[in-house]
């Protein structure tokens, strides 16, 4: 490993370390400053300056990647242990909390993975907190969507079977997801590429045994278990439309390359192996 591969790993350290802090500091503050004095605006004070103190100092000391790491890192940090207060709440919205708490994670996961497993290509958008318009739309329409059907009918928010099976699909689509992205290694990238990179190789193994685009299948379950764990009835069917359509067009468009990159090799794999997504069959055989 060079100089250069260190250097990626020490900014995913960095931010495992700013999320873990964040997340023990908010909880801390929480259940022992807060809750003898809940009726005392003022109480809040402590945090408030802790975390102005805490940005000061970034932008103070820190080189300005370093500080955009960090602050990411710790912004995650703090909804991952707020989801963890609202879980622990025992009220009717509780599952949001899990939901919150998979939000999270997910975006700390996918920045740490591709700097340990996949250095070069690391970047901001490796947390993909930015990753495009419509995903920060759908994410919007999500949380609209569940707070007005609470306000409503809460009781519907908390169908436990319903928010389990979400729950499954949740975890079940982060395992798939990450597990593709190590078996993979430096053969995987955020984006499609159109050019092939030295050492790009096809990767057959694994879960890529089971499904020839393993991440995204987990991405797909992933995102419409967001939706079945909060009971969003119509973000769970504009989720699961928007997400085929996505990955249909994104297969498509990634399986055409890797057809030229690879030839024979790939025309085989793709001819035993499915996508993993329902109905989707990507880029028709040369």
């Amino acid at each position: 490993m060079g100089w250069s591969d260190y250097v990626p790993v020490f900014y995913g350290k960095i931010a495992i370390v700013s999320y873990l802090f964040s997340i023990l500091t908010l909880i801390v503050f929480w259940t022992k400053v807060f809750p003898p004095a809940l009726s005392e605006p003022w109480s809040i004070a402590p945090l408030v300056l802790l975390e102005a103190a805490y940005v000061g100092v970034l932008s103070a000391f820190c080189r300005r990647q370093v500080a955009q790491v960090v602050l990411c890192s710790h912004v995650l940090g703090l909804v991952f242990a707020a989801g963890c207060l609202v879980l622990a709440s025992g009220r009717l919205f509780v599952y949001f909390g899990a939901y919150m708490m998979s939000l999270s994670f997910f975006h700390l996961s996918e920045y740490v993975l591709t700097a340990v497993y996949n250095p070069h290509t690391l970047s901001m958008d490796s947390f993909l907190v930015n990753h495009s318009l419509e995903y920060t739309v759908a994410a919007v329409a999500s949380w609209l969507e569940y707070w007005a059907e609470y306000y409503f009918l809460p009781e519907y928010k908390c169908l436990h079977l319903v928010n389990w099976v979400g729950l499954a699909l949740v975890v079940g689509g982060e395992l798939m997801r990450k597990a593709a992205m190590v078996t993979a290694g430096k053969n995987f990238t955020h984006t499609v590429m159109y050019m092939k990179r030295t050492g790009h190789r096809l990767v057959t193994k694994g879960v890529y045994a089971w499904f020839r685009h393993p991440s995204y299948v987990g991405w797909f379950y992933w995102s419409i278990g967001t939706q079945v764990l909060l009971c969003n009835p119509i973000c769970a069917v504009s989720y699961s439309v928007a997400s085929w359509m996505f990955f249909n067009d994104r297969i498509h468009d990634e399986e055409e390359h890797l057809m030229y990159f690879f030839g024979q090799d790939y025309v085989d794999y793709k001819r035993k192996v499915p996508s993993g997504i329902p109905l989707i069959t990507g880029a028709p055989l040369k």
